[in-house]
């Protein structure tokens, strides 16, 4: 097998690898369980006490073909259980009986509980964020913890109650300027201080998880706890950053902490990719409050399993975590989200041209912030790494500075969202929003805030807090769409005799701007996400309009036509391939029109089935990172005979050594040992099983027949490299083998597939440009000049009293222990950095200790 070198698998020398350590440590917990060489271990026990050694495993990929043969071993074990029950009394008890109900209600009772869990979080969190927002502008003098909305109840033009901090306006400036600044140094602080997976949005982390890549700590208590403290932190300190990404983070971990108390999903990974399938649909639910959306969303964006007992489960988490979402009723209006609207007007087939161009602007646009904040992301990891905590307070500081003059900047952009998408009518305004005098300047504003708003998300997703990219986006399209609707509306009373608007009927509103910016938010979305159904559903559900889904649709349909003209595949999707997960998205279809055998690696590292001993088994282990080895006949032949893991050879390893009746010497078999007696200088006896190594002390050959698969999947060389991919969909293998009559002709992994497609699509079209690195240099070293500058100044206006570091320090300079940053992007070179689940990471504190 070919080395597989990655920037994580450096391994501290001092200690050996994490999945060693936890193998001694589970044996030794088996030895001491009892007193005594297990005797007598059945099948499914071995099979259950490897499950549990697996589960210390990081950054490898789940077999979903063994998961599933496991858990057939487990229903088989079961089933002969009941059996012998039976038999011994002639019928099952009723705590049996009651073991076998419980069993099958399991996951109800976990989708119930996780529901309700999300829906209270999302409630807390909704509350929080409103008033921390609101706490930068004033505070409500009768009720400190109210915010402004609470404080002045029905009246929507503000209140006594509610006071500004001050009534200069730069004194206000310098307070919101504070407040932001703190809000982001303690978000980013305490992400790096407990759970650093708790930074950024989680969405494409947790779609390789759910296809079965394994991240420990990513879905852990800590992080669902850090995530759920800086979140509100985050989205108040002003940066433009979204919770609704966040949102299905932290339900996931939210479902992933639950499970772990019910046996059947604690051992069991494909029923936990059932309840995350379920948990990320509860989280985009409440996020929109759009229980139908949500169950689209987790069908269309993050999983690659979705059968219908998936689907029935999430509705059922959606709707359980949105009815305990409305109970709350955290806004005391009945919402479920702030920016929730009822539209009663109606749409003229003439606006279909004004929708098409929005539509263009959502797909121009996702496009755009795709391509540049990519590169924003290639900066931040290249450079800003250790200062990940400077660059959160400084990002929060420039954007307060920047946002508070604008007054669609300045508020909290669920808010703002609100406030774009009301109609003009029963005398709603917001800062002359609705006023006709004030319609040219109000047009300047929302143009800027859409620029500027564009911008910031740019440089802001992807920093060291919580940050997902759902709201930011749609505020930008709320924005552009609202200008747009302002624009048509002036056109229409600027000629309201025009043939183009014949359809509009006298002394009635024609145009509604409101309308446009709920559909800018929506290719918004869509552009930047790369989605269309799960957007129209959940557009729908906020609205309740059905006469406005025919323009959604006509929207979306046409941001989804312009964003396939720039590349396939949203931000998710894009960070995966950013972070190098090993990820084959069932969406994309290939034609490549060449057989495996071209992409296969040909120098494999195989087992013979008899001959090595011991202390070669050993070597091979200490020396290799491979996690597993084709087993074939002999040397001459390379007649496969099977398949052993790594786990499985340590832990069989260990176990022979742990009883100490066995040299280092002694001869292993991986198939069917010769049926005579081998002779050594010292003792003669037959090779045994583990179930007999007690009556066999001094033996000289161990049998470890029982460890290997003996039907691994294979494929033949000449078979297409379309059908060898959809196998790793479908079925989703670890490693597939490749066999020419009966000969191991070599092995295919997912990251073998992914280069080869990389490769190809980099011929196609080359996307890396070597100024851009030039580029990168001049401008970190324009900020590495700015930083001394600013220092040297500090240093010299405090007398030396105030050193902030300077000349390549930083005060808040600090690691960011984030696996991710250790990750390099797949490029179209010979240096693919693709994580494929063979890898070993010394996953370091969070992984370790905050499960």
């Amino acid at each position: 097998m070919t080395s597989r070198s990655s920037a994580t698998t450096a391994q501290n020398p001092r200690r050996p690898p994490l999945p060693e350590r936890a193998i001694s440590r589970r044996l030794s917990q088996l030895s001491t369980r009892t007193g005594e060489a297990p005797t007598g271990t059945t099948e499914h026990d071995l099979t259950e006490e490897i499950e549990e050694i697996k589960r210390y495993e990081d950054f490898t990929t789940i077999d979903w073909v063994q998961d599933a043969a496991r858990e057939q071993l487990r229903r088989r074990a079961r089933r002969q259980q009941n059996a012998g029950e039976f038999e011994s009394k002639g019928r099952l008890g009723w705590r049996r009986r009651f073991e076998d109900i419980y069993d099958a209600g399991q996951a109800w009772i976990v989708v119930t509980l996780v529901g309700a869990a999300i829906g209270l979080n999302a409630g807390f969190l909704n509350i929080v964020t409103e008033w921390l927002s609101d706490i930068k502008l004033g505070y409500c003098t009768t009720a400190f913890y109210l915010n402004e909305n609470f404080c002045c109840w029905g009246d929507e033009k503000g209140c006594p109650e509610w006071h500004r901090w001050s009534s200069f306006w730069i004194f206000n400036y310098f307070l919101y300027f504070i407040f932001s600044t703190i809000f982001a140094l303690a978000a980013a602080s305490l992400v790096k201080a407990f759970a650093p997976y708790a930074a950024g949005s989680g969405i494409s982390e947790i779609k390789c998880i759910i296809a079965g890549f394994v991240m420990k700590g990513f879905l852990g208590f800590w992080t669902l706890l850090i995530k759920s403290i800086c979140l509100p932190l985050a989205i108040a300190s002003g940066l433009s950053v979204g919770k609704e990404g966040p949102s299905v983070h932290y339900a996931v971990c939210t479902g992933n902490v639950i499970s772990r108390f019910f046996g059947k999903y604690k051992r069991n990974a494909a029923k936990t990719r059932e309840i995350l399938s379920a948990c990320a649909a509860a989280g985009v639910a409440v996020a929109f409050g759009s229980p139908i959306g949500g169950v689209l969303f987790s069908l269309e964006e993050m999983s690659s399993s979705f059968p219908l007992k998936t689907m029935w489960r999430s509705y059922f988490c959606a709707l359980v975590a949105t009815a305990v979402l409305a109970a709350m009723n955290p806004f005391w209006t009945g919402q479920l989200v702030m920016f929730e609207v009822r539209y009663d007007r109606s749409w003229h087939f003439f606006e279909i041209i004004f929708f098409i161009f929005i539509g263009i602007f959502g797909g121009l646009y996702g496009a755009f912030v795709m391509k540049w904040n990519l590169r924003a992301q290639a900066f931040r990891k290249k450079y800003l790494t250790k200062y990940a905590i400077l660059e959160a307070t400084l990002l929060a500081a420039a954007t307060a500075i920047l946002c508070f003059p604008n007054k669609f900047l300045r508020i909290d952009m669920t808010e703002s969202m609100e406030i774009l998408f009301l109609e003009c009518e029963a005398g709603r305004d917001y800062d002359g929003l609705c006023e006709v005098n004030n319609r040219w300047r109000l047009i300047l504003s929302l143009a800027f805030a859409t620029i500027m708003r564009t911008f910031l998300v740019i440089i802001s997703y992807g920093c060291k807090v919580p940050a997902g990219i759902f709201v930011p986006s749609m505020a930008v399209g709320a924005s552009f769409g609202r200008m747009v609707g302002i624009l048509v509306q002036a056109l229409h009373e600027t000629f309201p005799h025009a043939k183009f608007f014949a359809a509009c009927q006298p002394d009635v509103a024609c145009i509604t701007p409101g309308t446009y910016a709920f559909l800018g938010a929506a290719a918004a979305l869509s552009g930047i996400m790369h989605i269309t159904v799960s957007v129209v559903v959940i557009m729908f559900e906020l609205t309740g309009a059905l006469t406005y889904i025919l323009p959604t649709m006509i929207v979306v349909g046409v941001t989804k036509a312009v964003s396939d003209r720039f590349g396939k595949g949203g931000i998710a999707d894009r960070m995966i391939w950013f972070n190098g997960f090993p990820f084959l998205d069932n969406k994309e279809e290939h034609t490549f029109g060449v057989p495996v055998s071209q992409v296969m690696t040909s120098e494999v590292k195989w087992l013979p089935s008899s001959g090595l001993t011991l202390k070669t088994l050993e070597q091979l282990l200490s020396q290799t990172k491979y996690q597993g080895f084709p087993v074939v006949e002999d040397r001459s032949s390379r007649i496969l005979l099977g398949y052993i893991g790594r786990t499985e050879l340590r832990y069989a390893i260990d176990r022979t050594k742990k009883e100490g009746f066995v040299s280092s010497n002694a001869k292993c078999f991986f198939g069917q040992p010769p049926s005579i007696s081998l002779q050594t200088p010292s003792t003669a006896a037959p090779a045994v099983t583990f179930d007999a190594i007690e009556d066999a002390s001094g033996q000289q050959s161990v049998d470890f027949s029982r460890f290997i698969d003996p039907t691994p999947l294979t494929v033949h060389p000449r078979i297409p490299l379309e059908t060898v991919m959809e196998l790793f969909k479908k079925l989703g293998p670890r490693i597939i083998l490749v066999e020419y009559r009966g000969r191991l002709s070599g092995l295919v992994t997912v990251k073998d597939c992914l280069k080869y497609q990389f490769k190809v699509e980099a011929q196609e079209t080359s996307t890396h440009d070597p100024v851009v690195d030039i580029r990168q240099e001049k401008l970190w070293d324009l900020i590495n000049r700015a930083a001394d500058w600013v220092a040297d100044r500090v240093l010299s206006v405090s007398g030396g009293r105030i050193k902030l570091g300077g000349r390549g320090s930083s005060l808040m300079a600090s690691r960011m222990d984030d696996p991710r940053d250790q990750l390099s992007p797949i490029l179209a070179s010979s240096r693919h950095d693709i994580l494929e689940g063979t890898e070993e990471v010394d996953p370091g504190v969070e992984l370790q200790a905050r499960r």
